[in-house]
């Protein structure tokens, strides 16, 4: 039971008088939440923010530590390849979702300040039998520390230093939304994607947990097959149950939302998306994100 009630009680600070809060929102998943674009691609508007910070956990493999990053202004980099330490970001050539997502909600939001903290992995499963040479999620899982623990060591160290703009003063950093793209790897079999909708829907309760918000809003991105000649037909075999327990976890929460112009996405390879689609797809989740926020609070 230790790893399912630690993400209860995180300290996360509480509003004091005077302190400047900042929405965060936290972005997980797995390589096509890591991100495959080519900064080279990326148009002018994308290569710098202002009033955008993020914290980027240190992807490692299970039975590692992961999960170290310190706080900075947004810039092009944080796709694959990136790797940081608890002192620096070592950029990469690549992005993800977070630099359209970001400017995509300081456009929602003008004037006020964004915080991202993002932990993924390529590769990784929620099913600790969808792809265990590279990392699962599950937070049952006792045999070693996995990607469920290092999400939430990334959590913890994001959170014990809210000074994200270094000017000597915390910020309040209020939990403000999960953007998931994540479940290829969970389509192996028919058995472990047939699991995909139960894994799913305990996992964003966890994430909820840890940001101490059980109404979060959750955007999930639907996932897609490339159809790639190389496999000679379908990438993920049993995507499609993958797929039908994502519908299912948007159908019966009430704050949960899914993108699924995912399957009108063209490919760099047979797994990841083009630059341009990954720049698409961060627009759509700060869309669907927004929706979500405008929402009346659901009831309970």
């Amino acid at each position: 039971m230790l790893k399912l009630v630690l993400s209860l009680i995180f300290l996360i600070p509480l509003l004091s008088t005077g302190q400047e809060t900042i929405k965060v929102f936290y972005l997980g998943g797995q390589s096509n939440m890591d991100g495959h674009g080519y900064n080279t691609d990326l148009p002018n508007d994308l290569r710098s923010f202002d009033d955008v910070y993020i914290f980027h956990g240190n992807r490692a493999n299970d039975g590692e530590a992961g999960g170290d990053g310190v706080w900075e202004v947004l810039k092009p980099g944080h796709g694959t390849g990136h790797q940081s330490t608890a002192d620096s970001n070592q950029l990469s050539e690549r992005f993800g979702v977070e630099l359209s997502f970001a400017a995509k909600m300081q456009e929602l939001y003008p004037g006020e300040k964004i915080a991202l903290i993002k932990y993924s992995k390529g590769g990784t499963a929620i099913d600790t039998l969808g792809n265990p040479r590279r990392g699962n999620w599950d937070p049952h899982f006792r045999s070693k520390i996995n990607q469920y623990d290092h999400f939430l060591s990334t959590l913890r160290n994001a959170f014990a230093n809210t000074d994200i703009d270094l000017d000597g003063v915390d910020e309040v950093l209020v939990p403000s939304g999960i953007i998931w793209m994540q479940g290829e790897s969970d389509a192996p079999t028919a058995e472990i994607a047939g699991r995909y909708y139960n894994h799913l829907r305990e996992l964003m309760t966890l994430l909820r947990a840890a940001l101490r918000d059980d109404n979060l809003p959750i955007v999930i991105g639907k996932i897609s097959d490339s159809w790639h000649e190389r496999y000679h037909g379908k990438v993920w075999k049993y995507g499609e149950l993958v797929q039908y327990g994502q519908e299912e976890f948007v159908r019966t929460d009430k704050n949960a939302a899914i993108v699924r112009q995912t399957r009108y996405y063209q490919y760099s390879d047979p797994w990841h998306y083009t630059s341009a689609d990954y720049i698409d797809l961060g627009v759509r989740f700060a869309r669907e994100l927004n929706n979500l926020l405008q929402q009346p609070e659901p009831t309970k």
